[in-house]
C-alpha cells in the first residue's frame, strides 16, 4: 500500500484533466458521492479537484479499488489506507478520495466510520446506481450527498473546443455553434475519445465488453453471455423508442433462443443500475400503472448509438436529438429536481417528456428536428395541446433544431426554442 500511494500520486500529477460543470463543497460533516456511467469522467473529476485545490501529496489519500494492486489486497489492508498514509507522510490526510468504492466489500461500514471521525473531506465514486441518494441516505444515515457525472455535455464540449458564445452572437458565431452541435450529436461525450483521441469504434467495442464482463457478468453472475449481448444490442438499437421486454422475449423465442422473460427484465434493470441506459415510464395518474407501463429507452451517451449500431435510418437525427434532451433531463431527475415520463394516448398521440414535480405536471416537452415553423409536425402540436388539456399543464415547450418563437395556439401558449439554446441554459 505504501508503494501504491506514492506511485498513484505521481500518476495523478501527469494526468491531463479538463474542467467539468460539477460543484463540490468543502465539508467534513458529509461525504460526497460521485456517480455515473463507466468512463464518464468520475475519476478525472476527482483529479481535477486535487489539482484545483493544489493539494500536496501529504494532504490527500487516493485509493482506486479497481486497481490491480488494490484488488489483490485483503479487505483489512484496504481499510487501513489512512494508517499507511500516516506511515508515509507522518500526518493524516485532509482529503480522502475513494474511487469505485462499490468494489470494496462492506464499503458502507468503512465509509461511515471515516465520516464519523469528521476529520476528512471525503469524495467517493461509483459506477452503480445503488450509490444514488436514496440508498446512500439509508446506508450512510444521511451523511452523504450525490454528484452526478455523465460524459461531456454540449456545454462542456464547446468549452473543450475553445468556443465561447458572446452575449449578442453574430450569425457567424451561431453558424459555428450549429456546426459544433451537429458534430457533438453524431459523435460522443466520453472523455477518452474527446481528450485522449482514442478511436471511437475501438473505444465502444471495448466499452461494450467492459459493461458485459465487468459490470454485469461478474457482478450479477450472468452465465448466458451471448443472450445478454444480444439483449444489449437490441436495447441500444431501439433507443428513444418504446422498449417492450415482452416483444423481445417473443423475438428471441422465434429464433429458438431459450431465456426466461424474468431474466430479460433483470437484464434491463442491471443495465439501468450501471447507468448504461435508463428507462422512462409512460405517464399515468396512477403511479402503479406508470411503473407497469412499457418504457422508452435512452442511452447515457449518443456514442453508443453512433458507433455500435451498424444500420442507420432517416429518423436517426431526430432520435439522437431526443436522446440528448433525455440525458439532460435525467441528470436533473437524479438530483431529485423532478420526475420524467412520456405521455401517450389511446390514439397514438405522444408527448416526448412529461415533467412532474411532487403531484403536479409542471411542463410538457416535444422534441422536433425542425429548422422552421412549417417543419414542425402538426401531430406533435396536436399531441401537446391534448396532453396540456388532460394533464392541466400550461407550460408547453417544443425543442427544435434551429427555430425560435412563441405562439398562441387554441388558447395555449407554446414556446419554441432551438436545441443549442436549451442545452446551454438548462
Amino acid at each position: 500500500m505504501r508503494q501504491y500511494i506514492i506511485n498513484k500520486k505521481a500518476e495523478i500529477k501527469e494526468v491531463k484533466v479538463k474542467e467539468r460543470d460539477i460543484d463540490f463543497i468543502k465539508t467534513k460533516a458529509m461525504a460526497q458521492a460521485v456517480i455515473g456511467p463507466r468512463r464518464a469522467g468520475k475519476s478525472f473529476s476527482l483529479f481535477y479537484w486535487i489539482k484545483k485545490l493544489k493539494l500536496k501529496d501529504e494532504d490527500y489519500l487516493f485509493v482506486n479499488f479497481e486497481d490491480d494492486e488494490v484488488v489483490g489486497m485483503s479487505r483489512e489492508k484496504k481499510t487501513r489506507a489512512v494508517e499507511y498514509h500516516v506511515k508515509v507522510y507522518n500526518k493524516e490526510p485532509n482529503f480522502i478520495f475513494l474511487d469505485e468504492i462499490q468494489e470494496l466489500e462492506r464499503w458502507e461500514s468503512f465509509l461511515y466510520s471515516l465520516i464519523e471521525k469528521k476529520k476528512y473531506t471525503i469524495f467517493f465514486t461509483g459506477s452503480n446506481s445503488k450509490l444514488l441518494s436514496k440508498e446512500i441516505a439509508t446506508q450512510l444515515r444521511g451523511r452523504a450527498i450525490t454528484r452526478v457525472v455523465f460524459p461531456f455535455s454540449f456545454k462542456e464540449f464547446i468549452k473543450l473546443e475553445g468556443f465561447k458564445l458572446s452575449k449578442y452572437p453574430t450569425s457567424i458565431e451561431l453558424a459555428k455553434l450549429i456546426h459544433l452541435l451537429d458534430k457533438f450529436i453524431n459523435f460522443t461525450g466520453f472523455p477518452n475519445v474527446l481528450i485522449d483521441k482514442i478511436n471511437p469504434k475501438l473505444f465502444f467495442k471495448d466499452y461494450l465488453d467492459l459493461i458485459i464482463f465487468k459490470d454485469l457478468v461478474e457482478r450479477y453472475g450472468i452465465e448466458n453471455v451471448h443472450v445478454l449481448k444480444l439483449f444489449i444490442l437490441r436495447a441500444i438499437s431501439n433507443f428513444a423508442r418504446e422498449f417492450s421486454i415482452n416483444k423481445i422475449y417473443n423475438e428471441f423465442s422465434s429464433l429458438g433462443i431459450k431465456i426466461a422473460k424474468g431474466t430479460l427484465y433483470n437484464y434491463a434493470s442491471y443495465l439501468e443500475d450501471v447507468m448504461t441506459l435508463f428507462l422512462v415510464k409512460r405517464f399515468y395518474p396512477s403511479e402503479r400503472k406508470s411503473q407497469l407501463s412499457i418504457p422508452k429507452v435512452y442511452l447515457c451517451d449518443n456514442g453508443l448509438a453512433n458507433f455500435i449500431i451498424s444500420s442507420k435510418t432517416e429518423k436517426d437525427s431526430g432520435w439522437l436529438i431526443e436522446n440528448l434532451v433525455a440525458i439532460e433531463l435525467k441528470k436533473r431527475e437524479l438530483k431529485k429536481e423532478f420526475n420524467v415520463f412520456y405521455w401517450k394516448d389511446e390514439t397514438g398521440k405522444e408527448v416526448d417528456f412529461v415533467i412532474k414535480e411532487d403531484l403536479s405536471v409542471k411542463q410538457l416537452i416535444q422534441v422536433s428536428y425542425a429548422s422552421a415553423r412549417d417543419e414542425v409536425d402538426k401531430r406533435e402540436i396536436k399531441a401537446l395541446l391534448k396532453a396540456s388539456e388532460l394533464l392541466r399543464c400550461k407550460d408547453l415547450l417544443v425543442i427544435t433544431w434551429d427555430y425560435e418563437a412563441e405562439e398562441e395556439i387554441k388558447g395555449r401558449q407554446i414556446k419554441f426554442i432551438p436545441l443549442w439554446k436549451w442545452l446551454l441554459t438548462t
